[in-house]
């Protein structure tokens, strides 16, 4: 990929988040020494100095909508999370294509979930940015915006896969209401609470931001929500539901290696994977899953998500050449756990509960080679906490670079997920488990208590 063709990719995010469309300048010492509540009041107030963004109103969005006919573009984006998000300093033009499509939508920017209707705005929340595409009458036409690694975007996103699903949205549109119907999966079935804050680890917010107080302080970040939703079951002494600890797969884990310059375009397909057996190629357009039209890889991510652990037959429309031909992808129960979720941010809410705080990475094939490890189970402690309830494992002796080969008398937990999903099934609040390392050649345990 050509030097233009990554920074155009890498600067989509703030592209389209900025006031207006003009050049984005660079991230200066200044800026970037920003605390949290100058970044949120400094945003509010350039953006509604341009006025090419409705800010935080909804409503307005709605009712502008039913005025002019034309469909809601809704950004929302978590504005201190800027790990998510690495900027390149490098200057990047506005994408004049992008700008004339963002002109046919009422444009309205979200910094802060709290009060936001999750009938309506079920998404990624361990992304720091999420679009939706909407009709005046909140029909979903599609969504945009998704990754696969913590702070990585190049090969999820790219202007000319955002400007793709803003056309796509557009035909969309258009035809609407004659595709009413096949539009009805794009909205999720009701989630535990209607809005963010009613959760019970979230009433302690307000339902809107407090700029009249201490307005970072007051938001509800994206990653909270789906803190919220896995402590709502986890707190009541029940397993969390694998479709809320393994939400929205990433085609990657079903073996589609999708070209995020296009709608939904296989660029490759993973070998012996489901994909594979399905019978995709590269250069495979998928059209629509489920009979849900396609727009964007997000749209696939959601698309998938609404398959259920158990698994499914899924019904998938594509197009090879000018031959569209139907698809059926199947999969197996458990296929959920096919992703992977070590970058999420609710990991970290999994660490402290079934690691004491520890972050475990697999070794490598020649590192277990070296340590000459008989074990399949082979985990690296990368890091410990120190402080609070992420200190646990650290008090029972735990520390970096130690290797984890048996945890709770398992020794084929091979990811960091198979600990969690280990403790999901397992255990419970208050239960010990015993955990056997290698330090220096050396066998050491340690126990741990599950927390809450």
């Amino acid at each position: 990929m050509s030097r233009l063709r990554r920074l155009r990719a890498v600067a989509l995010i703030p592209a389209l988040l900025s006031a207006s469309f003009a050049s984005l300048a660079r991230v200066d010492e200044a800026n970037a020494k920003e605390d949290r509540e100058t970044i949120v009041r400094n945003d509010r107030e350039r953006v509604l100095a341009t006025g090419y963004w409705i800010y935080n109103d909804l409503d307005a969005a709605y009712e502008q909508a039913r005025q002019t006919g034309k469909p809601i573009l809704v950004v929302l984006r978590c504005l201190p999370c800027e790990e998510c998000v690495k900027l390149d300093d490098d200057l990047v033009e506005s994408d004049p294509e992008l700008k004339r499509l963002l002109d046919q939508y009422v444009r309205v920017r979200v910094v802060g979930t709290n009060g936001l209707d999750l009938n309506v705005f079920q998404y990624d929340t361990d992304q720091s940015f999420a679009v939706f595409m909407l009709n005046a009458d909140k029909t979903i036409y599609g969504r945009f915006g998704t990754r696969s690694h913590r702070t990585e975007w190049l090969g999820d996103v790219s202007l000319e896969g955002m400007a793709a699903a803003l056309r796509e949205s557009l035909k969309l549109h258009n035809a609407y209401p004659a595709n009413r119907e096949s539009l009805a999966g794009k909205t999720g079935v009701p989630l535990e609470f209607a809005s963010p804050e009613k959760y019970p680890t979230l009433t302690d917010r307000p339902d809107h931001l407090d700029y009249s107080g201490q307005v970072a302080k007051s938001c509800i970040h994206c990653h909270q929500i789906g803190e919220a939703r896995r402590d709502y079951y986890w707190q009541k002494g029940q397993s969390i539901p694998e479709e809320v600890l393994h939400p929205y797969p990433h085609p990657k884990s079903i073996g589609l290696v999708l070209d995020a310059r296009f709608p939904a375009r296989v660029k490759s397909v993973a070998k012996d994977s489901a994909a594979a057996k399905a019978g995709f190629q590269a250069g495979d357009d998928l059209l629509s899953i489920n009979s849900q039209p396609l727009v964007s890889m997000a749209d696939v991510q959601w698309a998938l998500n609404q398959i259920p652990a158990e698994g499914a037959q899924v019904d998938i429309q594509t197009k090879r050449g000018d031959q569209t031909r139907a698809v059926t992808l199947s999969l197996p129960d458990g296929w959920r756990r096919w992703d992977d979720p070590s970058w999420r941010v609710s990991s970290w809410m999994m660490r402290r509960i079934a690691g004491g705080g520890m972050r475990l990475l697999p070794l490598d094939e020649s590192e277990r080679q070296k340590l000459d490890l008989r074990s399949p189970m082979a985990l690296r402690v990368a890091n410990v906490g120190k402080y609070g309830l992420h200190a646990t494992a650290h008090k029972a002796g735990v520390r970096v670079d130690d290797i984890l080969i048996e945890y709770d008398g398992q020794s084929d937990l091979i990811r960091e997920a198979d600990v969690f999903d280990h403790v999901n099934e397992k255990r419970r609040p208050g239960d010990r488990v015993q955990m056997k390392f290698l330090r220096n050649g050396r066998e050491r345990t340690a126990e741990i208590p599950i927390q809450k």
